[in-house]
């Protein structure tokens, strides 16, 4: 594992704030499956909306 690996928004692999594509690079995942589960967790239980608009105030966006 890379130790300079930060958590970052993605610029370039993003639907509405790059916090999903950001989240897939830095657990190196598919950032389709981790969109998929966070659909799955608003459904659910509806909190993860709130979670979304938190990580992506909170997460700095990536750097060119």
């Amino acid at each position: 594992m890379d130790r300079n690996r930060r958590l970052h928004r993605s610029s370039k692999d993003k639907m509405i704030c790059g916090v999903c594509g950001g989240l897939g690079e830095y657990l190196d995942v598919d950032p389709t499956l981790i969109r998929l589960i966070w659909v799955l967790l608003t459904c659910w239980a509806g909190m993860s909306i709130l979670a979304y608009l938190i990580a992506a105030i909170i997460i700095p966006m990536e750097s060119d």
